[in-house]
């Protein structure tokens, strides 16, 4: 079992935390284990981890929430963007009173777990990164519009679906413009020193092939823009290259997630390497 002194022992708890102009589903399993936030895909919901937790076992303190507009209970919001979806990741975590937790996301929300982990050096115990936050220029005027024509076309089933919590309670015009955003902050040019800064064990595990939206090879080609990041942090690794696709790596590679959230836990307590040296063991 791993334990966290700096976070009081909670009960468990479900409910909801208001933030600004809307309010978060939050899951806390509480206990005096490590705290562990899960991020979500851009879309998705807390309820993609259910088989990362199950592997990790009781032994960790597993909070999970769901963003504005996303599941069945967070509410909308007039503010979708980047920045603030990092800082929601405190005030999910200042509302559970926990100072210090170990940040997993998968897709956005591996970039969303990079930005905190990196800004917050004294309260990230370490990070896991899940086929996400690669810096790649992949986004260009024309991929903008591809992106614009998709969204619109989804936007009357999406609607259907709502409902059910499996699509957000957002239009076309504002999932696009989340999704064509986040290709500008995964650009090698913003997104880069934000890895460069990060200070703690960072664990990358990598899908193999494609993504919603991607084409042909594409997605592998922005997965290789980690061998440059890895050479230049030695903080960062790459815990496992697992063969589903982007999409089903929650659900098929759960156990890879569990090591690297394990593998990034206990590198937790140690001194970064010198640069040019390599990491602990």
């Amino acid at each position: 079992m791993t334990k966290n002194s700096t976070s009081p022992t909670r009960a468990a708890w479900t409910g909801m935390v208001p933030v600004d102009d809307t309010a978060l589903a939050v899951t806390d399993t509480g206990g005096p284990g490590t705290p562990v936030v899960y991020l979500n895909g851009q879309f998705a919901t807390q309820g993609y981890w259910r088989r990362v937790i199950a592997d990790l076992g009781p032994g960790w303190r597993h909070i999970t929430y769901d963003e504005r507009a996303r599941g069945r209970k967070s509410q909308t919001s007039a503010d979708y963007s980047f920045e603030i979806a990092v800082r929601d990741v405190d005030a999910v975590l200042a509302a559970r009173g926990v100072e210090r937790a170990l940040v997993v996301g998968w897709s956005y929300g591996a970039f969303v777990g990079a930005h905190w982990a990196s800004r917050n050096p004294d309260r990230a115990l370490g990070a896991v990164l899940v086929d996400g936050a690669f810096p790649y220029d992949w986004i260009d005027e024309a991929t903008e519009q591809r992106i614009r024509k998709l969204f619109k076309r989804l936007s009357p089933f999406m609607t259907l679906m709502r409902p059910t919590g499996l699509t957000p309670r957002m239009n076309a015009e504002q999932m696009a413009d989340s999704n064509i955003e986040l290709g500008r902050i995964s650009r090698e040019g913003e997104l880069g020193p934000v890895l460069d800064a990060i200070a703690v064990p960072t664990r990358y595990v990598v899908a193999s092939g494609t993504s919603f939206g991607s084409k042909g090879d594409e997605q592998e080609q922005i997965r290789t823009s980690l061998d440059e990041v890895t050479a230049r942090n030695p903080r960062i690794r790459v815990s496992a290259k697992v063969p589903s696709n982007h999409g089903a790596i929650l659900k098929k590679d759960f156990h890879a997630i569990a090591e690297a959230v394990r593998e990034a836990a206990a590198q937790g307590g140690e001194p970064a390497s010198e640069p040019g040296q390599p990491p602990a063991a």
